[in-house]
């Protein structure tokens, strides 16, 4: 029987009870959410939508990155009736309040990351959204009687630079498209209990109807997890596939590309690219399992449960969907705007038809008209948009004519019912021979010749008719466009063939939240290279820098673009935190792996913007054991640690312990940093930290000796090599060290530290960075407070005193008392603190457990 709300899904939710519904990232933790918890969250969260006096109609503005609580909210709202208004993460400001001036918006649900302080609205943040609505009771929540006619959401389609236009999606909308995969998918339970459950690294934004399908209305359907990811660069995409066992990727077509030149990049620097592409190409028409081993060692680096992408929100380039097909990877195509609720059309997961975008959804009807136009209607079509603060029928507006939305592409139909994507109706452009060129066809043309890094074709204006223009993105080193684009041509009919071509002036396109390049300004940028606007408008764009607004965004200091020679520490003043911070929005924002050693050593704008243009790969350098966190490793240790450590401590100095009382009633994980003495201060430590803490500790040390200890240089013996590698199995293994680099590679000792304290561990720093020459203590490191800030952990400080006079002394063993290990308070860390000024904190706080400072 059809449901007359969505809401009627949630019951579901309770019935999977503790199965694992959501995870996602929080600065170093990841965060993981139950079925059941989401759902009684969402009705504390409807409880407290009740208490604000939000009732049935009145809409919440939603704006922040991917979380379970952004679902939460979401639900949270269908519950008590009232209306979600998502907006992009990466929206700005004057658009989101724009949005809520038209819509008269009642609450902010948001991240604590946007610019939310023009928005003259009540808030509640998305990071602790638990806690502020745990007072509520979870009990079943008295909906209102909602029907599928009943407004879900308006979801505003149009950018920055317009007035903005919200689709009206209500329930029944939804459930139009839900039910039939719903239908579907119950046809292959059975055999989903193998695979159970499945996981789905969903990259698509919430604030896209695409993305909510794929992120809260379709894995629930089959009990599966959903994990959200805070990172586009393809190695950590690759690594969290792996590391999280995931089965299907949810991604924008650029994301697979990206992938894609992750895979040849990897192939290339191993010095096997050509053979690589001779297999693939062989590969064509060999059966499933044949294509799958012959590319087991790409498999082996996504993870052997990895199986599919599912490719949305952009036309997929056909060699793009080729490439992964014949390693073994299913890809699944769909078709859909926001306007029809995201689906018109889908590809069957076993039943793929390669260059298609599915078969129509049932219960949705469609044609093409007499220029190829796609036409739909059915329950699916938004029937209402929003402008002018008012609620207003689409029928003659909005697209919808004579009962057909006009969505404005162009498709062909097979045979068999399956839909081709053809471009964009305004985008073809019309020679003046009369003949029609399709962007999508130049496009492919060029992405297959090796300079070319990215390209978007407009139409340029030639005597009352248009000519395609090409504006490029070249590789770094590639400085002849011209034989680049007669290349492309060769791949061409006569009349498609490419004349005019721009090279785009910055690293990147604009791009929207789904990575589609932004037309409007791309063709800004054409005509004023052609010379038909003016200077004003060429100079706009000029000064539209991505580095720059990246740059700006870091040090909240609004810049235009910014010349090749400025200085990044001296003209833009960039710490050493601002770097880190920059390096991972380049990698995000660029879907690259930069090298953290040439990053390092840049030092002006020109220098990144290189890197962009050349990203280096390389292997990871150092090593980030986790076998040490599992059994039967654990309770080795624990024998060892009783049996043979703690003797030895308490036998070269039984340490007197002071402030053990501030850890009273606290339990783990905890940071606890330390001032750094001698090699055996973790020892002492370790026998200071009551046994709760005690058995459950991993510990930082200086990554380039423990990488040392790993790789001996091959110049040293044979003996002190193997001499090396049994230390470092020892020290690893006894007292789970992990490497801190000082120079390169510590954000992915950051990650491991907040893997470590999602496992249960406490993590020991010495934030000095070095072991103290004259008895004092040395300045902490800046990244201690990005590392206190993320892992979000109630900080411990720890002193040593007395084992530096030993030290000095050239004693090995001490009277009982001489060393002395004091605790203070553990302390939480305000979220909005700098990291530098955390640091400075945590280093008087660790200096005034002493009397005095010799």
């Amino acid at each position: 029987m059809p449901r007359s709300s969505l809401i009627e899904h949630l019951d579901d939710f309770h019935k999977r009870g503790m199965e694992t519904a959501f995870v996602h990232r929080r600065g170093y933790r990841t965060v993981r959410w139950s079925y059941s918890q989401i759902a009684e969250t969402v009705r504390q969260f409807a409880r407290e939508l009740e208490e604000r006096g939000i009732a049935l109609g009145d809409r919440v503005l939603i704006w922040g990155e991917n979380c379970a609580e952004w679902v939460i909210a979401f639900w949270g709202c269908a519950l008590c009736g009232a209306v979600a208004v998502p907006v992009d993460f990466i929206a700005a400001p004057d658009f989101a309040q724009r949005v809520s001036k038209e819509v008269e918006t009642k609450l902010l649900v948001c991240s604590r990351e946007v610019d939310w302080a023009g928005l003259a609205l009540p808030v509640l943040f998305l990071d602790s959204l638990r806690e502020s609505v745990s007072r509520h009771s979870a009990a079943p929540f008295p909906a209102p009687e909602l029907q599928r006619d009943d407004t879900l959401e308006i979801v505003f389609t149009s950018g920055t630079t317009f007035d903005p236009r919200g689709v009206v999606i209500s329930h029944g909308n939804v459930l139009a498209n839900l039910e039939p995969l719903e239908h579907e998918i119950k046809k292959y339970l059975k055999a989903e209990r193998l695979l159970h459950p499945l996981r789905f690294l969903n990259l698509v934004p919430l604030s896209h109807v695409f993305g909510q399908f794929m992120g809260m209305f379709v894995p629930p359907l089959l009990g599966g997890t959903v994990i959200f990811h805070d990172s586009l660069n393809p190695s950590e995409i690759m690594r969290t596939i792996k590391d999280q066992r995931v089965s299907v990727l949810v991604a924008v077509p650029r994301l697979l590309q990206s992938l894609k030149e992750k895979v040849e990049r990897d192939f290339e620097i191993a010095g096997r690219l050509d053979d690589f592409r001779r297999r693939l190409q062989a590969s064509e028409n060999l059966r499933f399992l044949r294509r799958w081993w012959r590319f087991r060692k790409v498999h082996r680096q996504f993870g052997w449960k990895f199986m599919a992408f599912i490719s949305g929100g952009a036309a997929l380039d056909p060699e793009i969907e080729v490439f992964w097909r014949r390693m073994g990877f299913a890809v699944i195509q769909g078709y859909g705007m926001t306007e029809t609720t995201s689906l018109v059309s889908v590809n069957h997961p076993f039943r793929l038809s390669q260059g298609s975008i599915g078969k129509l959804i049932p219960g949705v009807e469609m044609k093409l008209s007499a220029d190829g136009e796609i036409l739909v209607r059915g329950e699916n079509i938004a029937s209402r948009f929003w402008q002018g603060n008012e609620s207003k029928p689409a029928e003659g507006k909005a697209g919808i004519y004579d009962g057909w939305f006009h969505t404005g592409d162009l498709g062909e139909l097979d045979q068999e019912g399956s839909l081709y994507f053809k471009g964009r109706k305004k985008d073809v452009i019309v020679t003046p021979e009369g003949m029609k060129v399709y962007p999508a066809d130049l496009e492919a043309a060029l992405r297959r010749q090796p300079e070319v890094r990215d390209c978007v074709v407009v139409g340029a204006a030639r005597g009352g008719n248009a000519e395609p223009c090409a504006v490029l993105i070249l590789r770094y080193g590639s400085v002849d466009p011209e034989s680049t684009v007669q290349r492309a041509n060769n791949l061409l009919a006569g009349f498609q063939r490419i004349h005019r071509w721009l090279v785009w002036p910055d690293d990147d396109f604009p791009r929207t939240s789904t990575q589609k390049p932004r037309a409007q300004l791309i063709r800004q940028f054409v005509q004023a290279q052609l010379g038909e606007q003016s200077e004003a408008s060429r100079q706009t764009l000029h000064n539209h820098g991505t580095l720059a607004s990246l740059i700006g965004r870091i040090t909240g200091k609004k810049t235009a673009r910014l010349p090749d020679g400025a200085n990044l520490a001296v003209d833009l003043n960039l710490s050493s935190i601002d770097r880190v911070e920059l390096l991972s929005a380049l990698e995000d924002r660029y879907q690259v792996e930069i090298d953290e050693s040439e990053f390092g050593a840049a030092s002006t704008v020109g220098d990144l913007e290189k890197m962009l243009q050349q990203p280096a790969a390389s292997e990871p350098k150092y090593h980030f054991p986790r076998w040490t966190q599992r059994w039967p490793v654990t309770w080795i240790r624990l024998v060892v640690y009783y049996c043979l450590s703690w003797p030895a401590t308490l036998l070269l100095g039984y340490p007197r312990v002071v402030g053990k009382g501030n850890l009273n009633g606290v339990r783990g994980p905890l940071l606890i940093v330390s001032n750094h003495v001698t090699y055996v201060d973790i020892g002492f430590i370790l026998a200071a930290l009551p046994p709760r803490f005690r058995h459950r500790v991993a510990v930082a040390m200086l990554g380039e000796r423990l990488r040392a200890m790993r790789h001996p240089p091959s110049t040293a013996g044979i003996f002190s090599r193997w001499l090396d590698r049994i230390d470092y199995f020892l020290v690893v293994a006894l007292f789970n060290v992990f490497p801190l680099p000082q120079q390169t590679g510590f954000r992915r000792a950051f990650a491991f530290a907040g893997e470590s304290a999602d496992r249960g561990y406490s993590v020991v720093v010495f934030p000095e960075g070095r072991r103290t020459m004259t008895g004092k203590m040395s300045p902490f490191r800046a990244g201690i407070g990005l590392l206190a800030k993320r892992l979000d952990l109630p900080v411990l400080p720890i002193r040593i005193d007395g084992l530096f006079e030993l030290k000095r002394a050239g004693k090995r063993m001490a009277r009982p008392g001489a060393v002395t290990v004091t605790f203070g308070a553990p302390i939480q860390i305000d979220r909005a603190a700098e990291p530098e000024s955390i640091a400075r904190d945590l280093e008087s706080r660790v200096k005034s457990l002493a009397a005095s400072e010799e």
